[in-house]
C-alpha cells in the first residue's frame, strides 16, 4: 500500500523587496520611471496618458483613436510601422478606458532607443488617414453591435447606468451613431487636445540600466510637448441603493446578475481589510460564495466578486450568470452570503488563507518584466508610490478579524448595493419578487 503523505502547511511569505527605480520628470512634464529587471534580454514600456472627457462623443472618438493611432504616421503607413516593430523584436498595443489611453510596448533590450523613437513618431505625427478611419469605423460598429447582443454586456451596461447615471462612467461601449459620425479630422483634433506629455506617465522595465533608460526617454521624446489637457472632471453621483432591476430578454435561457456598491481606494488605510473581505466572500475559487453557488449547488460556473478602481471612485462588484430556472435561488444564496459576511465575523482560518493568497498574488503580478511594468503603470498612474508594492504585503499581514468585520459591514451589506438581472422577465420576475425587492 502506498503511504499517503500529509500536505505541508503554508509557509510564511517571503519578505517583500522594494523595487529599485529611477525617476525623472522631463521638461515637457512627462514623468518617467525606470526599473532594471535583467531576467530576460527584453524591455517593457507602458505609456499612460490621462484621457478623461465629459463630452458626449468622447467614448466613440477615443475608441476609434485607439484603433487607428497605429495605422500610420507622417513617415510610415500601417505596414511600415508593423515592419519597424518586427525589426525591434517587439510590439506595441493600445487600450483606452474612461480614464486613460495606454500604449504598451516591448522589444529587445538593445533596441529600447529605436522603440522609444517609434513611440515619439506615433505621438507626434499619427496621421489618422481617412481610409484607415473609415475601415476601423465599420469594424467598430460591427463589434459594438455584436457585443450588445450578449446578455453579460447588456447587464454590465445597465449596471453602469444605475451606478453612475448621466456620468461618462455610465457609458461602457460607444454609441454606434456617434462612431459613424466621427471623422479623421476629429481624431486628429482629439489627439492634439488630449495626447499630451504633461501629466502622463512612462514606465520602462527590463534588462537596461535605469539611468540610461531615463536618458534615452528624454532624448527620444523631446519633441513631444504640450499640456496639460484642459478637462474638468465631473464628480461621480452618490450611489442610490434600491430594488433589483429586471431587464427583459425574452426567451433567454440564462440570467445575468450584476451587483455593485462603493468601495475604498487602494490608498485608504482600511483597503487591505476590504481586499481580504472581498476574497473571503467571492474573490477567489475557494471563497464562500463560489463554494455555495458553484461547488455545492451548481447554479453558476464562474461567479466572482471584485474591487474595481477608476480615477473618480472604487467599487465592489458581484457577477454571476445562472440558468433561468435557478435565478431566484441564486439571488437568495447571494444575499445570504453577503448578509453573513456583513453581520458575522469571519474565522481566523479563512482570514489567514486569503491573506496568503493576496500576498502571493501580488508577488506573482510583479514576477515578470511585463507584470512589473503594467502594475507600476496602474499604481503610479492613480497616485500611489512605488513603495506601495513592498508595503502592501506588510499591511495585509496585520489585518485582523475585527477589521474585516468592520469593512464588510460597511461595504458588503446587501442593502448597500444596487443590482440588475438580465433575463426572461416572464420566467424570473415572480420567483425573484418572493426573495428580493424588484422593479
Amino acid at each position: 500500500m502506498t503511504a499517503v503523505l500529509p500536505v505541508p502547511g503554508l509557509t510564511d511569505p517571503a519578505k517583500p523587496k522594494k523595487l529599485s527605480a529611477s525617476e525623472r520628470t522631463l521638461p515637457s512634464g512627462l514623468r518617467v520611471v525606470a526599473v532594471r529587471r535583467p531576467s530576460v534580454p527584453m524591455v517593457e514600456v507602458r505609456l499612460r496618458v490621462p484621457f478623461f472627457s465629459g463630452k458626449a462623443s468622447h467614448l466613440a472618438r477615443a475608441t476609434l483613436l485607439s484603433g487607428t493611432i497605429l495605422t500610420g504616421t507622417g513617415e510610415r503607413d500601417r505596414i511600415g510601422l508593423a515592419v519597424a516593430l518586427g525589426q525591434l523584436g517587439g510590439d506595441i498595443s493600445v487600450s483606452v478606458d474612461a480614464d486613460r489611453l495606454q500604449l504598451s510596448g516591448s522589444a529587445l533590450a538593445s533596441r529600447l532607443p529605436a522603440l522609444l523613437d517609434l513611440y515619439a513618431e506615433i505621438l507626434t505625427s499619427a496621421s489618422y488617414s481617412a481610409t484607415e478611419v473609415a475601415g476601423e469605423r465599420e469594424r467598430l460598429i460591427e463589434r459594438i453591435t455584436m457585443s450588445r447582443a450578449q446578455p453579460g454586456v447588456i447587464a454590465n451596461e445597465a449596471l453602469a447606468r444605475r451606478v453612475a447615471p448621466g456620468h461618462p462612467y455610465a457609458e461602457l461601449l460607444p454609441n454606434t451613431e456617434a462612431v459613424a459620425a466621427t471623422t479623421a479630422s476629429q481624431l486628429r483634433n482629439l489627439h492634439r487636445d488630449l495626447v499630451l506629455p504633461e501629466g502622463s506617465l512612462l514606465v520602462i522595465v527590463g534588462d537596461v540600466s535605469a539611468s540610461r533608460a531615463l536618458d534615452v526617454a528624454e532624448s527620444a521624446l523631446a519633441e513631444w510637448t504640450g499640456g496639460p489637457a484642459k478637462v474638468k472632471l465631473a464628480p461621480l453621483p452618490a450611489l442610490r441603493p434600491g430594488p433589483l432591476q429586471i431587464i427583459d430578454r425574452p426567451g433567454s435561457v440564462q440570467t445575468s446578475i450584476r451587483l455593485s456598491g462603493t468601495a475604498l481606494p487602494r490608498r485608504d488605510e482600511r483597503y487591505s481589510a476590504l481586499q481580504l473581505a472581498n476574497l473571503i466572500f467571492g474573490g477567489y475559487f475557494s471563497s464562500r460564495w463560489v463554494e455555495n453557488i458553484r461547488e455545492d449547488k451548481g447554479y453558476s460556473y464562474s461567479p466572482r466578486s471584485g474591487l474595481d478602481h477608476l480615477a473618480l471612485g472604487s467599487s465592489f462588484t458581484v457577477t454571476a450568470d445562472v440558468a433561468t430556472e435557478v435565478t431566484a435561488p441564486a439571488i437568495l444564496e447571494t444575499m445570504y452570503e453577503l448578509g453573513r459576511i456583513a453581520s458575522l465575523p469571519v474565522t481566523e482560518t479563512e482570514l489567514e488563507s486569503v491573506r496568503q493568497y493576496a500576498i502571493g498574488n501580488l508577488a506573482m503580478s510583479t514576477s515578470t518584466q511585463a507584470g512589473i511594468a503594467t502594475t507600476l503603470s496602474t499604481l503610479l498612474g492613480t497616485g500611489l508610490s512605488i513603495d506601495w508594492l513592498a508595503e502592501q504585503p506588510v499591511r495585509l499581514s496585520k489585518v485582523t478579524v475585527a477589521e474585516v468585520a468592520e469593512v464588510a459591514s460597511e461595504f458588503l451589506s446587501p442593502r448597500k448595493l444596487v443590482g440588475v438581472a438580465v433575463g426572461d422577465a416572464t420566467a424570473i420576475t415572480a420567483p425573484l419578487s418572493r426573495v428580493i425587492d424588484v422593479e
